[in-house]
């Protein structure tokens, strides 16, 4: 990407990593040990936050362009239900997210309908953290 002076980087976080985790989503399942959390999963995500920012300021000089989406959960077929309806009540969308959900945004950013956007921290996550 230097040699060609531009280029587009897009990380993957985590919605994880611009909130804290919300132990009512997790009442009546065994998904989360709420009396002991590790916050090893929040702490790597929260990183790439930074890193993002990191980056896109290191970069900027050879116009490359760093950004970071920050996906709310994925709907999977081994989540227990109670996690889903908790899950679906935080959403502004009723929903957690399905295998299509990121492709907008990802098309996006690697274009140049984004030119101008770098060192952003982009949550895709049907409005979970704008509650």
């Amino acid at each position: 990407m230097k040699k060609h002076s531009s280029g587009s980087i897009i990380n993957i976080g985590s919605y994880m990593g611009l909130l804290g985790p919300n132990p009512a989503n997790y009442v009546d399942t065994d998904m989360f040990n709420i009396e002991n959390p590790s916050p090893i999963y929040y702490y790597e995500k929260g990183g790439m936050v930074n890193f993002t920012r990191f980056a896109a300021s290191v970069l900027g000089k050879n116009n490359i362009r760093v950004n970071c989406i920050n996906p709310g959960g994925f709907q999977t077929s081994n989540m227990q239900k109670p996690f889903i309806k908790h899950y679906n009540q935080n959403t502004m969308l009723g929903r957690l997210a399905n295998d299509t959900d990121l492709k907008g945004i990802i098309v996006f950013l690697a274009s140049d309908a984004s030119a101008y956007i770098t060192g952003t921290n982009i949550p895709v996550d049907g409005g979970y953290t704008a509650k």
